[in-house]
């Protein structure tokens, strides 16, 4: 990534200096139309970098700890879905945890890259919701119904986790890519709530 913003930033640069050159001459002017302006080179300059600074401490926090909470929901899943025995409803929604939430930390860990902010927050954020080891190796003991139980049980608490943090940055965010995950996640993880509380109640 630094990469790319060092690339970025030479070819912008190439740019502004051939603008520069052209204005010494009424064709180079001509052949680049607004280039010849200082407005022209500022645009280059005033586009690209409000792009990676659109951001708030908000939205910083939400992604850096958004990511280890979805990821542990794909861990979650990923020990139900290993297990023999369990409801089929169960399972699918497992399947269909992770497919939602895997493609999520690619993009929030995306975000603070272009941010140019750590993927970890210095000293942890308190998130909402987290298992403990020792709650993960229980759900990775359990077999069959039991298990799908405390999946169910866990992930509840846990979607819960993740909707207040949401909220937070619904609320509070700037970036309006990271607002609108925040909604998202609010109006799945709901709707899943509400599905686990009927799959436990029938179990």
């Amino acid at each position: 990534m630094k990469k790319t913003l060092t690339l970025s930033a030479t070819a912008l640069a190439a740019v502004i200096a051939l603008a520069g050159c052209s204005t010494g001459s009424g064709s180079g002017g001509s052949s680049m139309p607004g280039m010849d302006h200082s407005s022209g080179n500022a645009m280059p300059v005033s586009s690209a970098a409000p792009a990676a600074a659109d951001h708030n401490g908000s939205d910083a926090m939400f992604a850096q700890a958004m990511i280890p909470h979805h990821a542990q929901a794909v861990e979650m899943s990923h020990l139900i879905l290993k297990k023999q025995g369990i409801d089929a409803k169960v399972t699918a929604l497992a399947t269909k945890i992770k497919a939602a939430q895997s493609p999520e930390i690619e993009k929030m860990t995306g975000w603070l890259k272009d941010w140019n902010e750590p993927t970890q927050a210095p000293g942890g954020h308190s998130m909402t919701g987290m298992m403990s080891g020792d709650d993960l190796t229980k759900l990775d003991a359990v077999q069959g119904t039991e298990a799908a139980k405390l999946f169910l049980s866990q992930m509840i608490a846990h979607h819960e986790g993740a909707v207040e943090m949401a909220n937070a940055e619904v609320r509070s965010g700037k970036n309006a890519d990271a607002i609108q995950l925040g909604k998202d996640i609010t109006a799945s993880q709901t709707g899943e709530i509400q599905e686990m509380k009927d799959l436990l109640a029938a179990l």
